[in-house]
């Protein structure tokens, strides 16, 4: 049977004994002597037009002083702090600041609701949270022992301007950014300890905690120099959101890794000005969700728009291969896709210097390895389509789903000797080891690149007093790849018309993040069941895969 590699055979990724981000990257490139201490490292900027910059010198300062007035208040290491922020340098230097301290960061998006947010501090056991002065209002009811930090937004860290006052009981994250780093020495921490935790959804249950060490976060740089091609002298721009695993690879662990500035903005997306910002800063590495790109194309603009960009790159989603081909020849470079997921991250890509095949999502990288598994656990050969499956053992897989020992261990699998991280994805292969994602093998939602698990909608349906059942499936669609849809059964069918649909959808955007709401809803006399009464999703999900096919055929 074949086994998948990189076409850069021989490449070692060594993990070093101890491993800390702080120190090891933002620190040393502090005191590089070749790298220009005065050039930037991050680049924040907002849809105001205000910019701030930040030199690797500066961010390492503000980092000790922060992980010193967090260890002053009681985090210490492996101690769980959550961050929740927007697109804004203080979630770089909160991240970095609670790595030095050997903590656990769980970086979370905003859209969370109140319900999200204390399911996350209950279970992570968080004994502390860092957020916006305008989402504190969200964890209401958070255990007193919490340490609570709040950043104004609108305040650039560092810049000693005055902050708004928190609430009652949360501190000013600019406060302590000002206070002296005392001699603060950053944690020795091993390759195995915990450093990040990611939520995730999954196709049933509450979100899943996918837990990664020191040496993952080491593990990504190969990402950086193999997809991403970065240097020290690229400003790279990753427009994912910082809750998403993505902006590990591509906006904070992989580019800084690389010794790359990174472009980091707050604001909402418009297509003309996303063009004007990669303009504006010289961005020579643009990372962004098909979705995005669908958008842009749009737009009437050529590469002469664009002088610094000399790669873009795609990953989250399938990219329709019309878009990507209207994306190099405005822009005259190449799109370069990638095939990851929160429990490793990048596995699989195209490389900027060899050839790109059509609908591939690449060879893995250097130091991956990847078979194709049949449901018995053996291999498939090539052309036949199987899950992927990554071999061990990897620097880039979890330490494991959080407090979930049961889940940790069956996403693994050992045959014929050989022992397996299995994704639930399936692809299928070439001769040359290109390989072709299938989708999904069970039944999480991916739209626009967020992860949408079926059960959590569907809770939140079930919930509203006129729902009786609810099923809720990936519908394909045009702009966002997939969209949730529900499928409805009412206590009383009269009251089913589009005033419902509108009071169903606001209602889960109440009980749940935002962007999981069902953007379509059917309303239906009942649901397909198995004999023992189990909703069977998979044939909603190829009636809806079915009939957007029929209507490409006669269109």
């Amino acid at each position: 049977m074949d086994r998948y590699r990189s076409l850069r055979e021989g490449y070692r990724l060594d993990t070093p004994a101890t491993f800390n981000f702080g120190t090891d990257v933002v620190d040393a490139w502090a005191a590089d002597a070749v790298r220009n201490a005065a050039a930037p490292a991050l680049i924040g900027c907002d849809a105001q037009g205000g910019v701030h910059s930040y030199s690797f010198a500066e961010i390492s300062a503000m980092t000790d002083r922060l992980a010193a007035a967090l260890q002053r208040r009681g985090v210490g290491q492996g101690d769980r702090v959550m961050v929740m922020l927007p697109r804004i340098p203080a979630w770089q230097i909160a991240m970095v600041a609670t790595l030095k301290l050997g903590a656990v960061a769980i970086p979370c998006v905003t859209m969370l609701t109140h319900k999200d947010i204390a399911y996350r501090l209950e279970n992570s056991g968080a004994i502390a949270v860092i957020t916006t002065l305008e989402e504190t209002d969200k964890f209401a009811g958070a255990d007193a022992g919490t340490l609570c930090i709040a950043v104004d937004a609108q305040v650039p860290p560092g810049s000693g301007l005055a902050a708004v006052a928190p609430p009652e009981g949360w501190e000013p994250f600019e406060t302590l950014l000002q206070e002296d780093a005392g001699g603060f020495e950053a944690a020795t921490v091993a390759a195995e300890d915990p450093a990040l935790i990611f939520y995730t959804s999954g196709s049933t249950g509450l979100p899943k905690g996918v837990t990664h060490s020191a040496r993952a976060l080491h593990a990504w740089k190969g990402s950086a120099e193999h997809w991403l091609d970065l240097g020290s002298n690229d400003v790279m721009f990753c427009t994912a959101d910082t809750g998403w695993s993505k902006a590990g690879t591509s906006i904070l662990f992989g580019p800084w890794s690389r010794g790359s500035a990174v472009l980091f903005y707050n604001g909402p997306f418009d297509p003309a000005y996303r063009l004007e910002l990669i303009r504006r800063h010289g961005v020579t590495v643009y990372c962004a969700a098909a979705t995005e790109l669908r958008r842009l194309v749009a737009l009437d603009f050529d590469r002469s728009d664009l002088p610094s960009l000399r790669l873009t790159v795609s990953a989250g989603e399938s990219l329709n291969p019309p878009v990507q081909a209207a994306w190099e020849r405005m822009t005259g470079r190449p799109v370069l896709e990638a095939y990851g997921l929160t429990e490793t991250l990048m596995l699989v890509a195209n490389y900027r210097d060899t050839a790109v095949r059509g609908g591939s999502m690449g060879r893995p990288l250097p130091g991956v390895e990847i078979a194709l598994l049949a449901p018995d656990g053996t291999e498939v050969p090539t052309g036949e389509i199987g899950q992927i499956a990554l071999c061990l053992p990897s620097p880039h897989l979890m330490l494991g789903y959080w407090r979930d020992p049961e889940r940790t261990t069956a996403a693994r699998l050992t045959c014929g000797g050989a022992e397996f991280f299995v994704t639930g994805d399936t692809a299928c292969a070439d001769a040359d080891g290109y390989l072709y994602y299938k989708g999904r093998s069970d039944d999480v939602i991916n739209s626009s690149g967020y992860r949408v698990g079926p059960q959590e909608v569907e809770n939140a349906l079930i919930a509203h007093p006129k729902v009786r059942e609810a099923a809720v499936v990936p519908s394909p669609d045009s702009e966002r790849g997939e969209v949730v849809k529900a499928f409805v059964v009412l206590h009383d069918p009269t009251h089913a018309g589009d005033d419902l649909v509108r009071e169903l959808q606001t209602y889960v955007k109440a009980a749940t993040a935002p962007y999981k709401y069902p953007r379509r809803i059917a309303f239906v006399e009942d649901l397909p069941k198995n004999p023992v009464g189990k909703i069977q999703r998979r044939l909603l999900r190829e009636q809806e895969f079915r009939a957007a096919r029929d209507a490409a055929t006669t269109a």
